[in-house]
C-alpha cells in the first residue's frame, strides 16, 4: 500500500470503484506528464454494484452550501479512483494542477466557491498543501445530468 493509500486509511477514506462510464468516454486521458481527467458527479455504488447518486437537486433551491460540499467532496473521491484506475497508483500523482467545477443552481445563488471547497478541501487532506492545492473555476449551471448538484473535471500533474 502506498503513501496516498495509507493517508486515505488514516482519514478513514474506502477508495470506492471509479464511476461507470454514462457515455462514450474515457474515465482519464493522458498526455505525458499531463492527466485529463473526465467531468463526474458525485455517485456512490449501490447494492447492486450500480452507480446512484445519493445527494440530488439544485444549490439555492433543493440543497443547502453544505449538502452541496458533501456532494463536491464524494466527487472528488470518485476523481480519485479514476486517477487511480489510470495511472495505477496514487503516488504517481506529482500535484492536482487545476480543477473545474460545474454547480446545478437555482438563479441568484452566489455560493459555489464554497460547494467546490468540498472537493479542494478532501485533495488538500489527502495530498497535503504541496501536492493538493490548484488552480480553480467555479461555473453556475442550469441543469446537470441526472440532477447533479456538482460536476467536477480535472487536470493532474502524474509521474511518467
Amino acid at each position: 500500500m502506498g503513501k496516498i493509500e495509507e493517508r486515505l486509511k488514516e482519514l478513514g477514506i474506502v477508495l470506492p470503484r471509479p464511476p461507470k462510464a454514462v457515455a462514450n468516454y474515457l474515465p482519464g486521458v493522458k498526455v505525458g506528464e499531463i492527466l485529463y481527467v473526465a467531468g463526474t458527479i458525485g455517485t456512490a455504488v449501490g447494492p447492486n454494484d450500480e452507480d446512484i447518486l445519493p445527494i440530488k437537486g439544485k444549490l439555492g433551491r433543493d440543497l443547502t452550501v453544505a449538502q452541496g460540499y458533501q456532494s463536491a467532496r464524494l466527487t472528488a473521491l470518485n476523481h480519485l479512483a479514476m486517477i487511480k484506475a489510470v495511472i495505477g497508483d496514487l503516488d504517481n500523482v506529482v500535484r492536482i494542477v487545476k480543477l473545474i467545477g460545474y454547480v446545478n443552481a437555482a438563479p441568484g445563488f452566489k455560493e459555489a466557491p464554497w460547494v467546490l471547497n468540498g472537493a479542494s478541501d478532501l485533495l488538500v487532506e489527502v495530498f497535503g498543501s504541496e501536492k493538493g492545492r490548484h488552480a480553480r473555476a467555479a461555473l453556475y449551471q442550469n441543469e446537470l445530468t441526472y440532477d447533479a448538484p456538482v460536476e467536477i473535471e480535472m487536470t493532474v500533474q502524474v509521474k511518467q
